[in-house]
């Protein structure tokens, strides 16, 4: 009986699926199997499951496409020419008027939908959440999230009440959020929990960016574990491609969306579905517009808008990637940056751009490759995360029109911990409370305060006001105590 026992060899694992392996040979991916021997067979299941989840042709030619092109020539950078642009300064109340009026009409008709970028935790801010999440310690203690939902509240009440037809069917913007794997099932809960801040759940539409495998410097994929490719979200301009693959841009065009008003999560200044911006953007006829705010200094680390090539597209270049003699070059007209538009994630685009943008950026399959440290089965290993940015999308566009808005009434970054230097949510803060006590004041209304007044103020509820109209009957000859919250 002994003998039979010593006799028996220990068993040998089953090998890999072999179509899998072939098809992983072909993309010189084969080494995603290296430790297949030494998995249990529930982490064998694992590694197959993950391996078929990737779609490995199209990851092939993102890979190849990107590593080509990465430290490639790129075209000379110019100005943004003035034409493209509407500065603060050159704009007249009634060209304000009339925008005002016909981006109401535009979205009293349904024509606008609005796309929130919100894949991203609040790392940097000390907290795991998505940062939509997060509450900047204003006096009524609301997230981001709320300050925009109840944005979009308000421009639906103003369009419904700039057209007096009184029609019955309550009007609607639709609020596409693009969310990542990390992020997706908080969001949603967060939303669930509060009511959808007094939206209809149904106009709200949640869906997730993709991830991409994580390469090393010769494009194979990084293992993260023996059984799961190390993989990282496909930066904020993976959302042309995920609008297109669950099908969101054909659902908008059935809502009889034209427009759509994209923007980043983590500005608490944010005016969302601007009424001005879509009737400037709508009024000059282009296929995609930018907000931008001026450089407040030649080493602020912002993109700026340039040109690229004589008579080129607009596009945006990346501080890091923007020679320090290019970044204080001045206009010797003007005394001013010769680059100093800078960009802030505010963006207006038509539905027709979205899906050539969309198709484009699959054809072309280029990334920006981000030299990281990633965690591995060898500990952390120098690789690429591949990505792309939502600013990709201008040079696809055959007209671009910048519109410049003022950064104390439309830009509070929350990207650091409080404690950082900059873009804190207690800077962002303190700009809501500041824009907001002028228009207090310019409506009538008085401050007491107990603390020294730069660092207070009062917050209006955007349910009482978008951007500082009908607050006199609130706010005339009455004293409010800062901090505190104006709300009906």
């Amino acid at each position: 009986m002994r003998e039979l026992v010593n006799d028996v060899s220990p068993m040998t694992p089953p090998p890999p699926p072999q179509a899998l392996l072939e098809r992983l040979k072909d993309y010189g991916q084969e080494d995603a199997f290296a430790l297949w021997d030494e998995l249990s067979p529930d982490e064998r299941q694992l590694l197959v499951k993950d391996i078929e989840s990737l779609d490995l042709s199209r990851i092939d030619r993102i890979i190849r496409c990107s590593l080509r092109s990465h430290g490639l020539p790129t075209a000379a950078i110019e100005p943004v020419p003035e034409s493209s642009v509407s500065s603060v300064e050159e704009r007249s109340l009634e060209d304000r008027e009339r925008w005002w009026k016909m981006g109401l009409k535009a979205i009293h008709d349904g024509k606008l939908a609005v796309l929130l970028l919100s894949g991203g935790q609040g790392t940097r801010l000390g907290s795991s959440d998505p940062k939509g999440c997060f509450n900047i310690g204003l006096p009524s203690g609301k997230s981001l999230f709320q300050l925009q939902a109840e944005r979009i509240l308000c421009v639906q009440r103003l369009a419904a009440q700039s057209t007096n037809d009184g029609s019955a069917a309550p009007l609607q913007i639709h609020w596409y959020i693009m969310t990542s794997p990390f992020t997706d099932e908080a969001t949603r809960k967060f939303f669930e929990s509060h009511k959808y801040f007094g939206l209809e759940a149904d106009q709200v539409t949640f869906f997730q960016q993709g991830t991409i495998p994580c390469v090393s410097g010769d494009g194979r994929y990084i293992m993260e574990t023996p059984y799961r490719v190390a993989k990282s979200p496909d930066g904020n301009g993976g959302v042309y491609s995920a609008l297109k693959s669950s099908r969101l841009l054909e659902d908008m065009a059935t809502r009889g969306v034209k427009y759509v008003d994209c923007y980043g999560v983590d500005n608490a200044l944010v005016r969302v579905a601007d009424p001005t911006f879509l009737g400037y953007f709508i009024d000059k006829g282009v296929a995609s517009a930018a907000k931008v705010v001026r450089k407040a200094y030649p080493q602020e680390k912002v993109g700026v808008f340039v040109r690229r090539g004589k008579g080129g597209p607009l596009t945006v270049v990346e501080y890091s990637e923007m020679d320090s003699s290019l970044s204080s070059a001045i206009n010797q007209q003007t005394g001013r940056l010769r680059f100093c538009w800078s960009n802030v994630c505010l963006h207006m685009f038509t539905l027709d751009f979205l899906n050539q943008v969309a198709n484009g950026l699959e054809k072309d399959s280029i990334y920006h490759l981000a030299e990281k440290k990633i965690p591995s089965i060898h500990g952390q290993t120098v690789g690429f995360k591949l990505e792309q940015f939502v600013f990709d999308a201008f040079p696809y566009a055959p007209s671009t029109a910048l519109f410049e808005v003022l950064r104390e009434e439309e830009f509070a970054p929350v990207k650091n911990a409080n404690g950082s230097n900059f873009d804190t949510p207690d800077s962002a803060r303190l700009l809501v409370l500041r824009l907001h006590t002028r228009w207090v004041v310019a409506a009538g209304g008085f401050l007491t305060h107990s603390v020294p007044l730069y660092a207070t103020g009062v917050e209006v509820s955007p349910l009482c006001s978008y951007a500082g109209e009908n607050l006199e009957a609130i706010c005339r000859g009455r004293t409010f105590h800062a901090p505190c919250e104006i709300s009906f």
